[in-house]
């Protein structure tokens, strides 16, 4: 019997994206991409659906940084909202926000037949350092899993030779 998977590629997000003009040196940017067709909007509610886990994660990250001072609101407006949209045309959508330990941004384009994903990180001082350095393997998880649904939803998916 074989199984469905979807190809997530690591590769660079295109040099065309508006993205690219807030990345700074030093800063932590990221690229995933699969085949879709789909949009950058309808890529972002499927790949922003969490699984439970993922949002287990998110509440724990809440209660750990409130007494921090830093954004817990999940909402796409209000002052203290963690994905509002930054930009948006039809071919690429950006979230994110700006706190005071980092910046950051997520990054959805649609290029021939591509859906290309990734995270812009500017990080202001050592709690932002350690932030990303204590998330980055949760988020390479929560990525590729957003990629993956992404590929399943509006993409080819790949029969893998011999997997079961």
């Amino acid at each position: 019997m074989t199984r469905s998977y979807a190809v997530v590629e690591k590769t660079p997000l295109p040099a065309t994206a508006q993205l690219w003009q807030a990345v700074q040196p030093g800063d932590f940017i990221d690229g995933y991409a699969v085949e879709s067709r789909i949009s950058p909007r309808e890529a972002a509610e499927i790949g922003l659906s969490l699984p439970g886990w993922a949002y287990a994660l998110l509440r724990l990250r809440n209660w750990i940084v409130r007494p921090l001072g830093l954004k817990t609101e999940v909402s796409d407006t209000g002052d203290k909202a963690i994905f509002p949209v930054t930009y948006e045309d039809a071919d690429e959508l950006i979230l994110g926000a700006d706190d005071s330990h980092l910046n950051f941004r997520i990054a959805l384009v649609q290029q021939a037949g591509r859906l290309h994903m990734a995270t812009w990180v500017h990080r202001n001082n050592l709690l932002g350092r350690v932030y990303l350095a204590v998330v980055m393997p949760f988020h390479i998880l929560i990525v590729r899993g957003a990629m993956r649904r992404i590929a399943r939803h509006g993409g080819a998916i790949a029969s893998a030779p011999g997997a079961q």
